[in-house]
């Protein structure tokens, strides 16, 4: 049932408000702090009541002037915008306690603060686009006001690694624009639909190409291999950006971009049907997947800086969800949509606590981290936390993705994904579970045993993710909670 709402431009709209509060009376620390949790604490209450309409099959849209016959600019929120929105929204209010602790003392804090408002703002503005067109100017918006994050140190190496972010980035958003035209004029709209808009009758070749430029648009911010390399460059910017590129905002656009084109622009049965004449791109993009979760777990493996081989492992774990959705079965698309929740919880914590050790102690390399454990328990207790769900283990998220890409993989008759899936949780204890060895069983250098943990607006973010870590894995079948969005989504995909 479609119902007519304001709410679904409201929700990004507060974070533009926010972000234009703070450029007018930021330089204010308790203003600028009091207009960015208020706006997070706002956000968060207009998403979730929303959401069980949204899981009751309402979809909320928001209409306004069409700029061309035919395209409008339509907010409109479903099952999958829902999810992302919720996520998104959830982690902004642990991220800002995050950022307001570890940006005290930094320069350019206004600017800083504002621009990370509007990232989210487009985050939001992205999960709950209702066409082409509508996600593609908030897709170019969400470059455009990641840059200053990405450079805010201002040092040679920020500035390098900001260029390089916009040559990919906008690389990427010209093929998305490029394609979006072309699906306007095979399929006169541009409007995301649960069966696809576009069908076997505009010519598989086409299609196969179409699909292709999409791919490599979305694919730059999903970091599929080869077109990473912006994303270990642009660790050089602070933790918490690093943390909202990772987990919340930039690396999820891609996927969720990627998510929108294979369901609600092809869908399923125009892709199987192009399998069948010859043009099975979903398998193309399945093996580019696999290719990219092996390929980044060793070059996480050779990484002694800490946030770089988080870096490598997000580069890996993006691709888990870009493997679930091209699997084209529903357990396949379960596990990889959720997987956007989980890895996101999972990989903010590791983030946080990566910048709650340099706040503390200005140590960056995994080689100089020796008896952290015994200095920053519950800090490292957390990171210990976040890697066994990245391996996997019952009963943290981790697990969750991977059973149902499992399912996926084995109900598509694809047996060489689960042997590379456990390849991958191999690997991932082979990069993270040192690091957890040489914080509790190796002595510190100093040797100073005293506990000296973080500041509480650094370790509380860690404990919340850390807890939301073990609960989405104890819980996952519970109401409200990431999987049965999820399932929401992926039962209007497959008609279910």
């Amino acid at each position: 049932m479609i119902v007519n709402d304001i709410r679904p431009l409201l929700a990004p709209m507060i974070s533009i408000l926010c972000a234009v509060l703070i450029f007018w009376r930021g330089g204010n620390a308790f203003l600028r702090r009091s207009f960015s949790i208020s706006a997070a604490i706002v956000k968060w209450v207009v998403v979730f009541s929303m959401l069980q309409g949204s899981l009751a099959g309402k979809i909320y849209v928001t209409e306004l002037i069409p700029f061309v016959p035919g395209i409008s600019f339509l907010l409109r929120v479903d099952g999958l915008g829902m999810f992302f929105g919720m996520v998104s929204s959830t982690l902004w209010i642990i991220t800002t306690v995050y950022a307001i602790g570890y940006m005290e003392g930094e320069h350019a804090r206004k600017r800083f603060f504002a621009f990370f408002a509007l990232c989210v703002s487009t985050t939001v503005g992205i999960a709950f686009a209702g066409n082409l067109f509508t996600l593609f100017v908030f897709y170019e918006m969400l470059t455009v006001c990641t840059y200053p994050l990405v450079i805010h140190e201002e040092t040679p190496e920020a500035m390098r690694a900001g260029r390089k972010y916009l040559v990919y980035t906008l690389t990427g958003g010209s093929l998305i624009l490029f394609s979006t035209a072309l699906t306007f004029y095979l399929a006169d709209t541009v409007t995301f639909a649960e069966p696809g808009i576009l069908s076997i009758s505009n010519g598989v070749g086409l299609l196969a190409a179409m699909f292709a430029m999409f791919m490599l648009g979305f694919g730059v911010k999903a970091a599929i291999m080869p077109l990473h390399g912006w994303l270990p460059s642009a660790m050089v910017a602070p933790t918490p950006v690093s943390a909202l590129l990772h987990a919340v905002a930039v690396v999820k656009a891609g996927v969720f971009g990627i998510t929108r084109i294979i369901y609600n622009i092809f869908g399923v049965s125009t892709l199987k049907d192009m399998a069948l004449e010859g043009m099975d791109v979903a398998s193309v993009l399945m093996w580019a997947a696999l290719i990219t979760i092996i390929c980044a777990s060793l070059m996480a493996l050779m990484q002694d800086g800490l946030k770089k081989r988080l870096a490598y492992s997000t580069v890996s774990q993006l691709s888990y969800i870009v493997l679930g959705v091209s699997l084209l079965t529903p357990d396949g698309a379960l596990g990889g949509i959720v997987h956007i929740a989980n890895q996101a919880f999972m990989k903010i914590t590791m983030f946080f606590v990566a910048g709650a050790i340099y706040k503390k102690t200005h140590k960056k390399n995994i080689s100089e981290m020796h008896g952290i454990g015994h200095k920053m328990p519950l800090t490292m207790a957390t990171f210990t936390i976040a890697s066994l769900g990245m391996m996997g283990l019952p009963p943290t998220a981790g697990f969750i993705s991977k059973w149902y890409l499992c399912l996926g993989a084995l109900d598509a008759g694809k047996m060489v994904v689960v042997v590379i899936l456990l390849l991958s949780s191999f690997l991932n204890a082979a990069y993270f579970l040192p690091i957890v060895y040489r914080a509790y069983f190796m002595k510190p250098q100093d040797g100073n045993l005293k506990t000296d943990e973080a500041h509480w607006t650094l370790l509380v973010p860690c404990v919340i993710c850390a807890l939301y870590v073990i609960a989405l894995g104890l819980f996952a079948d519970l109401p409200f909670v990431p999987l049965a969005l999820a399932r929401g989504a992926v039962t209007g995909f497959f008609g279910l």
